[in-house]
C-alpha cells in the first residue's frame, strides 16, 4: 500500500525543489500564504525556492461557512479534490508532507473519520493539528483505524489544561495512541517558557515537524520578525544539522500586518535559516 501510494509524478522521476540547508529539511507552513489562493502559494514557494510544505487547511476547505455548512462540505466534498490538490503539489516540485487539519471539540465522529480519508487522499504521513486534549481522545481510534501519524501543535495558553502547550500535555496524548506525535512550534513553547532545544533532544523520535518562528520568552504576546525575538532558532537547526535527525522545520510565517507582502517576509525567513546554519 505503501508503494501504491508513491505520488505519479514521482515514479516518474520528476524534478522536486531541494531546500535542505546543511542537510536539514525545511520547508514552510502554506498558512505563511494565507493572503493568497493554494495556485498562489505554491507559485511563491517556487519563487522562494521552498520545496517541502505543511498544507494549511484554509487552503482548500471554503471559507465563510457556518459550522453546520462547514460539516456538510467535509461529510460530502469528493476525494478527488484532495487528489487534485496532490497533483498540483508534484506539478510544482513542492513535496506535499503534511496536511493541518485541526479537530477541535465541534467535530463529529464522521468527521474525524472523513478528516483521515482527506490525508489519505492528499498522501501525505502526517496530519498536524491544534486541537484539544479532549478531542484528542475522540481522534485516537481513528489514527489507530487509519494508521496515520496526527502531531499535536502547541500554543502559549498555559491558564486551559485542556490546550496544548506544557510538555505534559503532549506527554498526555502520546499516552492515548502510538500514531500521536508532536508538532512543535518552537515559538510558542518558548513563549510559554519551555526550551524547544532540550525538548527536541529528548523527545526528536516523535515529533514529526516544527514550526520555526520567532517570539519572547515568557511573553504571551505578538510574533516577531526573524531574529527581533529570542527564540533560540539557531540552536534548534544547529541541533538538526549535527545530530542529523529528518525532522522538518517549516517556516510559518505569522508576524505580518496587513499590507506586508508574504512572499518577501517568507524570502527573509528562508534566508534567516540559511545565515543560521552557514
Amino acid at each position: 500500500m505503501a508503494l501504491a501510494a508513491i505520488p505519479a509524478a514521482r515514479a516518474l522521476g520528476a524534478a522536486y525543489t531541494n531546500s535542505k540547508i546543511q542537510g536539514v529539511r525545511v520547508g514552510v507552513q502554506s498558512y505563511s500564504f494565507r493572503d493568497r489562493t493554494l495556485d498562489q502559494a505554491l507559485a511563491a514557494m517556487q519563487e522562494i525556492g521552498l520545496g517541502e510544505c505543511e498544507l494549511y487547511q484554509g487552503h482548500v476547505e471554503p471559507q465563510g461557512k457556518t459550522r453546520a455548512e462547514m460539516k456538510d462540505w467535509r461529510l460530502s466534498v469528493p476525494l478527488d479534490v484532495f487528489t487534485s490538490v496532490r497533483r498540483k503539489f508534484d506539478a510544482a516540485g513542492v513535496d506535499l508532507f503534511a496536511y493541518n487539519l485541526s479537530f477541535n471539540d465541534s467535530f463529529s465522529d464522521e468527521e474525524i473519520d472523513r478528516g483521515f480519508k482527506m490525508a489519505n487522499a492528499l498522501e501525505v504521513e502526517v496530519i498536524t493539528a491544534s486541537s484539544t486534549l479532549s478531542a484528542a481522545k475522540r481522534v485516537a481510534p481513528f489514527a489507530d483505524k487509519h494508521k496515520v501519524k496526527v502531531a499535536m501543535h502547541g500554543h502559549n495558553n498555559l491558564t486551559n489544561p485542556n490546550e496544548f502547550a506544557k510538555p505534559e500535555s503532549f506527554a498526555a496524548a502520546m499516552k492515548m495512541s502510538k500514531y500521536f506525535y508532536v508538532n512543535l512550534d518552537i515559538g510558542h513553547f518558548w513563549s510559554a517558557g519551555y526550551d524547544p532545544v532540550e525538548y527536541i533532544q529528548a523527545h526528536h523520535g516523535r515529533i514529526t515537524n516544527l514550526h520555526i518562528k520567532d517570539r519572547v520568552k515568557n511573553d504571551p504576546r505578538a510574533n516577531k520578525p526573524f531574529g527581533e525575538g529570542d527564540t533560540p532558532i539557531k540552536a534548534v537547526l544547529q541541533l538538526l544539522k549535527t545530530k542529523k535527525w529528518p525532522i522538518p522545520a517549516n517556516i510559518e510565517y505569522e508576524y505580518g500586518t496587513q499590507g506586508m507582502d508574504s512572499v518577501a517576509e517568507v524570502k527573509k525567513c528562508f534566508q534567516y535559516l540559511k545565515d543560521a546554519l552557514a
